[in-house]
């Protein structure tokens, strides 16, 4: 059993003075302590049970034994650089190239999904010799600089910084809340248009395209799921480099496929892929991976590139581990089912709610749009940081995001049941069910530009309100 070193408030009083003020926490006015965790479940220090519905990052589970083992054992007999001969490197290379078509062939191993990005682009501004990047509108690619430039979801709060002249922002492929929605006859050529005109602009200024790169499926953006056909129509367009992120939602979350870019049709292949997150079930991991062509341009610059961890013998171990527990346990189907049972309970509750106005998702990748107005589709934002939040006193941990703040998000590690699925829905039946009696919602007030979705109370010294 885990033991704390430090009482609760203890733990406060240190975070407070020596973790950066930035660096939020879940439910800043009572925040939860958790000392460990299993499968789908996390545990307080005071071991009450919690049912993780945001943890996209544990994706076979918490503590999943076999990734322990596997990370304990390697550990115990080597950890270096990829500089020495490692079969445990080319192993997982062979392996995870096995999940992706086959032009997608060659590896790079970081550590952080951020570091993935990073490298993306480089790869593209050299395999091109270009330098503009389009990006879609609410989109998060990362916390370090080149892709604060890229995600209006974090450089949309800096006020009257300008934007990079070599950023242009598409309109976010979303049929419900967007531009074109799910009433118009073709709504991936409308938006795939809309890209068509902004490299048509930056054409006319002389600038060149190194690259388009969407979340396969946007996350932050408010569980937006783009319609077939979008990224073909795009990366027809484009002429630069196409990068798919799938840092949040690869690795068979969405059920049907490995990857979320297969969603689109089997006559798209991006150039770039990255990942990240679940790829090592919480270990420090991540990877980008691209065709033999574009690594060759990358080789051509003549620079050598080293990461000191990435690819080491452990990480790779503690990956192949992760793949071998989704196989093992289908839980690439266990998402396809549940998640299916998932959205058949959500769409009952929104005809039984005039809250929800829309629900959406793919596998264990699922959305609930709430509004005060179905017909202006008016985001009920404090509605929906009041469920949140009451969710939390039920111990459940679900998450709200989205350019509004209105979407709650389910996002649980793989291994989510469809009894953890009647929990979740049951309990955001009896709060909606109470929603009318209350006028307290104006108290939750979220805080902009955490891709975590932190949520504080009036008065908690809030800032960015």
């Amino acid at each position: 059993m885990a033991t704390e070193v430090f009482d609760k408030q203890k733990t406060i009083d240190l975070r407070k003075k020596y973790i950066g003020p930035s660096c939020k926490v879940f439910f800043n006015h009572d925040p939860i302590k958790i000392i460990r965790a299993r499968g789908q479940y996390m545990y307080s220090e005071k071991d009450e049970q919690y049912l993780d519905c945001i943890n996209n990052v544990a994706h076979v589970g918490h503590s999943h034994p076999e990734v322990v083992s596997a990370g304990t054992k390697q550990m115990e007999l080597l950890n270096t650089n990829s500089r020495f001969l490692h079969d445990n490197l080319v192993h997982y290379a062979q392996r995870l190239q096995a999940t992706l078509p086959e032009k997608l062939s060659v590896c790079y191993f970081v550590n952080s999904g951020s570091e993935a990005n990073d490298l993306a682009l480089r790869l593209a501004w050299q395999h091109t010799g270009h330098k503009d990047i389009i990006t879609l509108d609410n989109a998060y690619h990362g916390h370090v600089s080149s892709l604060i430039d890229i995600s209006p979801y974090k450089f949309h709060q800096l006020g009257q910084t300008e934007q990079s002249q070599h950023v242009h922002v598409a309109p976010s492929p979303d049929i419900y809340r967007g531009k074109f929605r799910e009433d118009h006859p073709d709504p991936a050529t409308a938006y795939a248009d809309e890209v068509r005109d902004i490299i048509e602009k930056a054409h006319a200024k002389g600038h060149k395209i190194a690259a388009f790169i969407a979340e396969s499926l946007q996350s932050c953006g408010g569980q937006v799921i783009p319609p077939v056909g979008y990224f073909q129509k795009v990366a027809q367009n484009v002429g630069g480099v196409f990068i798919a992120d799938e840092v949040q939602v690869g690795f068979g979350r969405v059920g049907s496929h490995f990857w979320a870019f297969q969603l689109q049709g089997d006559d798209f292949v991006p150039d770039i892929v990255t990942m990240g997150k679940p790829i090592g079930n919480g270990h420090p991991m991540s990877c980008v991976v691209t065709t033999r062509e574009v690594a060759e341009s990358f080789m051509s610059s003549g620079m050598e590139y080293f990461n000191t961890f990435g690819g080491n013998p452990v990480s790779c171990a503690i990956g192949m581990a992760v793949l071998d527990v989704i196989e093992k346990e289908d839980l690439q189907g266990n998402a396809l089912r549940v998640g299916k049972y998932l959205m058949e309970l959500l769409e009952k509750l929104k005809e039984k709610h005039p809250l929800i106005g829309d629900t959406r998702g793919c596998g264990l990748f699922v959305g609930v749009d709430l509004v005060k107005d179905r017909l202006k589709r008016t985001p009920a934002t404090a509605e929906a940081q009041d469920v949140i939040y009451r969710l939390k006193d039920q111990k459940i941990l679900l998450s709200a995001d989205g350019p509004h703040r209105n979407v709650l998000k389910f996002k649980p590690p793989m291994c989510f049941s469809r009894e953890d699925a009647d929990l979740a829905v049951g309990k955001i039946d009896h709060i909606l069910t109470g929603t009318h009696s209350r006028a307290k919602y104006s108290l939750y007030i979220p805080l902009r530009g955490n891709e975590d979705n932190i949520y504080c109370l009036a008065g908690d010294g809030c800032k960015n309100k």
